[in-house]
């Protein structure tokens, strides 16, 4: 659906106001909007995840590890598809008030597409560099969004998300190096001319929700507080967007509508779009790109 058919549907949790500042914006947040029940439920899920970790010695399909990992002291990066881990993590993908906040976003009809549970461990978690996220996993139009769902507190000095404002409405930047190789990051040069000191960091209190939409440019820097910082991540998009790649985070949940109906004709921006490397045959994960591990590291 186009904006302006959107503005004809009735909102279910957002303002007009809100609506409107995402698609001026690419980005909003919103403050303790997720409730008790759902946090106790999703911090226990990934207590367990990070408990299943300990008998880990290497990153595999589902857990990505910092190189510094022990099963004395786990120090998780990622879990990759949580919804397939855990049935707390599907409940709250489908059932939770994210499903209506997208709809509200991208139309009525709304389609889930990945998940995953990224950590920034304390002392020393990842940064991620400045990128866009649709160069991963394109689709035939520009609605996908993700929701990161912050489990605990979220300060500045934890790494959380920084947004430029607008670039959404912006150029696609090439994720691919000098060299050919995909990085999955803005380049150096690249990185240098965006306006950064136009950047909005979003911390927010658990129980926060943040949104980006797919053609913002974002980035976190590394956590080096004493506090760790999961971030629990679930993308969606107008259920008239499809892919044509190969989906890197793949899970027996894709493609299936959270709200509203199948559409019968997919919606095609015309915009171009950059295509990411075939990774059916594996794939690592965005912090191995960024931080240039190779695959047999993994």
């Amino acid at each position: 659906m186009l904006i302006d058919e959107i503005r004809q549907t009735a909102p279910k949790v957002l303002s007009p106001e809100q609506r409107e500042s995402y698609w001026e914006n690419g980005y909003l947040l919103l403050e303790k909007i997720i409730p008790d029940e759902w946090l106790d439920r999703l911090r226990a899920a990934t207590d367990e995840q990070v408990e299943r970790s300990r008998a880990l010695t290497a990153s595999d399909a589902v857990f990505d590890l910092e190189p510094n990992h022990t099963a004395e002291e786990p120090r998780l990066r990622r879990v990759t598809s949580p919804v397939d881990q855990h049935p707390d993590y599907w409940a709250y993908a489908r059932d939770s008030v994210l499903g209506d906040v997208a709809a509200d976003l991208v139309g009525p009809d709304v389609k889930f597409h990945h998940s995953k549970l990224n950590f920034k461990w304390a002392r020393g978690g990842a940064e991620v560099k400045w990128h866009q996220d649709i160069g991963y996993w394109p689709h035939t139009n520009y609605s996908p969004l993700t929701f990161g769902t912050y489990l605990y507190d979220c300060g500045m000095e934890q790494g959380p998300l920084g947004v430029l404002p607008g670039s959404h409405n912006g150029p696609l930047y090439d994720l691919y190096g000098d060299d050919g190789a995909w990085t999955g990051a803005l380049s150096p040069r690249d990185a240098a001319a965006l306006d950064a000191e136009r950047t909005v960091y979003l911390p927010g209190p658990a129980g926060s929700v943040t949104i980006h939409n797919c053609r913002t440019a974002h980035h976190s820097a590394a956590n080096d507080s004493p506090i760790g910082r999961p971030l629990l991540l679930n993308v969606y998009s107008a259920a008239d967007a499809h892919t044509y790649t190969f989906n890197p985070l793949g899970s027996s949940h894709a493609g299936e509508i959270v709200r509203g109906a199948p559409t019968r004709w997919a919606h095609h921006d015309p915009r171009p779009c950059l295509v990411p490397p075939d990774w059916s045959g594996g794939y690592t994960s965005l912090f191995a790109l960024q931080q240039g591990e190779s695959p047999a590291s993994m």
